[in-house]
């Protein structure tokens, strides 16, 4: 168990029968009335942000998680299977918790975040920036570089992202996974 002052940025918290981490919170001490802490919580399973606001000395249920390197070995029609390269553990892991997901390949190192005392994921993130190669994409057209327009362009894990126009198949690009955009070429 842990009180209103135990609050750090990260700590994940059990809260309305779900599992929180506090993104954000501010001791209030106002001239009248008892002491507040102001929080911003984020659900771990959906993502979603609320505001709360715990009265001072409160105690919660801190839940320990654990992050752990797992790398991705291949997907199968349970999920995607990934190896623990420390123990060698497999495990299987559902596409809906997978942030990041359409641009993960073989051999990829992702990050698991499982609870600590059951063991079970509570989600996974590829890297925030990965290095594809584009398999295809229409010619630009030359002379067309007055504006900053965009293309479709298909990588190598079959995701589809808008690059400029000078991007050619077969070259390396760095793509952010938050939002399936492009970054720079690849050096």
């Amino acid at each position: 168990m842990a009180t209103t002052a135990d609050f750090r940025n990260g700590m994940c918290i059990e809260y309305n029968n779900g599992l929180y981490f506090i993104i954000e919170f501010l001791h209030v001490k106002p001239g009248k009335g008892a002491a507040f802490v102001r929080t911003k919580l984020k659900n771990v399973q959906t993502g979603r942000v609320i505001e709360n606001t715990f009265n001072s000395g409160v105690k919660v249920n801190e839940v320990r998680i654990e992050r752990r390197p797992y790398q991705y070995l291949y997907k199968d029609d349970m999920g995607y299977n990934f190896m623990n390269n420390e123990t060698f553990e497999q495990i299987t892991i559902d596409e809906n918790i997978i942030n990041g997901v359409k641009f993960l390949k073989e051999g990829e190192i992702v990050e698991v975040v499982a609870h600590a005392e059951n063991e079970t994921v509570l989600y996974a993130d590829v890297a925030t920036q990965v290095v594809l190669e584009v398999t295809y994409t229409e010619p630009g057209l030359k002379g067309d570089t007055a504006t900053n327009t965009l293309k479709p362009a298909t990588v190598e894990t079959g995701a589809e992202v808008r690059v400029p126009l000078f991007i050619e198949t077969g070259e390396k690009i760095k793509i952010d996974t938050r939002d399936g955009s492009y970054i720079e070429r690849a050096k």
